[in-house]
C-alpha cells in the first residue's frame, strides 16, 4: 500500500531538507537584522514612506515589533508568497511531468487506479511542506531570545501549524493544472499565474465592493499577522483550507478519471 505515495516522498525528501535549511537562514537573517531596522528607522516610521497600495498586498501591519516585523518579512513574503508558488509549481508536475515523458502507461499498466494514482502523487507533497515547517521555529525562537525579543512560542507553533493547511490548498491548485495539462512546462507555469493572481485578488479586493470574490483564494484563510500580533488563531480558516484541498483533490483525480493519455 501506497508504494507511489513512498517511492515520490523519498524523491523529495532531499529537496526538502535544502528547501527547510534555505528558509530556516531566512528567518535567521530576518531576526538578526531585526534589532538594527528598529533601533536605525523606529519601526513604523518607515511606513510612512510605503504606498498605502503595497502596504495592503503585503498586509503590513507594524514593523515596530519583532512579531510585526517577521509576520511581514518572513511570513507573508517567505510563507505565503515563496512556498505557495514552490508547492503550487510542484505538485504542477506531479502527474503532466510522467505523462509529458511518456512514463504514465507504465504507471497505470499496474494495480492502481487512476484515482489512487492523482492521491498518492499529491500525499507525497506531504513531505516538503512538513519538512519546511519543522526546523524554522526552533530557529526563530532561540534567535529572538538571543536579541532579547522572545517570541510567544504558541504563536510562533500555531503559524506554523495553520500555515500547513494553506499549503495544501495552493498544492491542490498545482495538482489540478497538473491534471488539467498535459505537457509539465504549461502546468507549472500555470500553477504559477493562477496562485499568485489569487494572492493579489485578495490583498487588492480586500475592503472593496468586489471583496466576496476573495473567497476563493486560499491566502484570505491564513493570516500571519492575526497569529503573531494578536494571538488569535483562525480554526476555521483553518477547516475551510482543509476542504478546499479535498475539493481540489477530488476534482483532480475526477478530471484525470477522464482524460486521455
Amino acid at each position: 500500500m501506497f508504494e507511489i505515495a513512498r517511492y515520490e516522498g523519498r524523491n523529495r525528501l532531499k529537496g526538502s531538507v535544502y528547501l527547510s535549511i534555505g528558509m530556516a537562514l531566512l528567518a535567521a537573517l530576518v531576526v538578526w537584522v531585526y534589532p538594527s531596522f528598529s533601533d536605525a528607522l523606529g519601526g513604523d516610521e518607515l511606513l510612512e514612506a510605503y504606498p498605502e497600495e503595497m502596504l495592503q498586498v503585503f498586509r503590513i501591519e507594524t514593523m515596530a515589533s519583532l512579531e510585526g516585523f517577521l509576520a511581514f518579512e518572513l511570513y507573508t513574503f517567505g510563507w505565503i508568497v515563496l512556498l505557495g508558488l514552490y508547492v503550487a509549481y510542484a505538485a504542477a508536475g506531479a502527474i503532466a511531468d510522467d505523462v509529458d515523458r511518456g512514463r504514465m502507461d507504465t504507471l497505470l499498466a499496474m494495480p492502481i487506479s487512476r484515482a489512487r494514482l492523482v492521491a498518492e502523487k499529491f500525499f507525497a507533497l506531504s513531505v516538503p511542506i512538513l519538512v519546511v515547517n519543522l526546523l524554522t521555529p526552533p530557529v526563530l525562537l532561540v534567535g529572538s531570545r538571543l536579541i532579547d525579543e522572545p517570541l510567544a512560542v504558541g504563536d510562533i507553533v500555531a503559524a506554523h501549524l495553520l500555515s500547513i493547511p494553506y499549503l495544501f490548498a495552493c498544492a491542490g491548485i498545482g495538482l489540478l493544472c497538473s491534471v488539467v495539462f498535459d505537457r509539465v512546462g504549461i502546468a507549472q507555469r500555470v500553477a504559477l499565474a493562477v496562485t499568485f493572481a489569487l494572492f493579489l485578488a485578495e490583498s487588492l479586493l480586500a475592503e472593496t465592493d468586489a471583496e466576496a470574490f476573495g473567497a476563493i483564494a486560499p491566502m484570505r484563510y491564513y493570516d500571519p499577522n492575526e497569529i503573531l500580533l494578536e494571538g488569535t488563531y483562525d480554526l476555521v480558516g483553518a477547516a475551510v483550507l482543509v476542504g478546499m484541498t479535498v475539493a481540489l483533490l477530488v476534482v483532480s483525480q475526477l478530471v484525470f478519471r477522464r482524460s486521455d493519455i
